[in-house]
């Protein structure tokens, strides 16, 4: 029994061995760098789209609540990095990795988008915001865990929930009717 158990265990660490040196195989570097690169890219695409599309329908309103959802978001990340101070997963002595910016960034601008315009903007975002997020845990450098990746999600999604209200194009509702020698206007303003 015993030496069945010493083979076995003998085994599992060759097999873990070999996993290891696939993992470091430059194909796998290769594949990891190119999710890092477009993960660094990708980062910026939901405040992007989310500009142009306030920019788009001349929404003067969600411009400034994409401004202070943006401001807000920066801040509160690198406040955060700096007061927390958690080291990098790889070892890098920079800390800083809570939350993970690249992540809060992608995850405000999505949320901005879904939370003004609805879930029609909002889950294609997400999606990049997602792989955003997926980079960072995913690529050659190992920037981030689960936890720094979670955490910039929900600072990019509480910033922008704290400025941005959803749009309606039209705010005033009037109705008119009359009978009987009777008239009656009817106002609404939809905050």
């Amino acid at each position: 029994m015993k030496k069945n158990l010493f083979t076995i265990l003998v085994f599992l660490m060759v097999l873990s061995g070999v996993r290891a040196q696939q993992l470091d195989s430059p194909e796998e570097i290769a594949r990891e760098t190119t999710i890092e690169h477009i993960g660094d890219y990708a980062q910026f695409a939901p405040t992007a789209f989310s500009l142009v599309t306030v920019l788009a329908k001349g929404d003067k309103e969600g411009f400034w609540q994409l401004g202070k959802s943006v401001g807000a978001n920066l801040t509160a990340t690198w406040i955060l990095k700096y007061a927390i101070n958690k080291p990098r997963p790889e070892g890098r002595t920079d800390g800083h990795a809570f939350p993970s910016g690249h992540t809060s960034f992608a995850f405000q601008g999505a949320s901005f988008l879904q939370r003004r315009y609805g879930w029609k903007y909002g889950i294609p975002a997400y999606a990049v915001a997602a792989f955003v997020g997926y980079s960072r845990i995913e690529g050659v450098n190992d920037r981030h865990d689960g936890w720094d990746v979670l955490g910039g999600a929900l600072t990019g999604i509480a910033t922008t929930y704290l400025f941005t209200t959803p749009y309606m194009q039209e705010h005033v509702e009037m109705s008119f009717q009359s009978g009987d020698g009777s008239y009656a206007l009817g106002v609404v303003y939809k905050f």
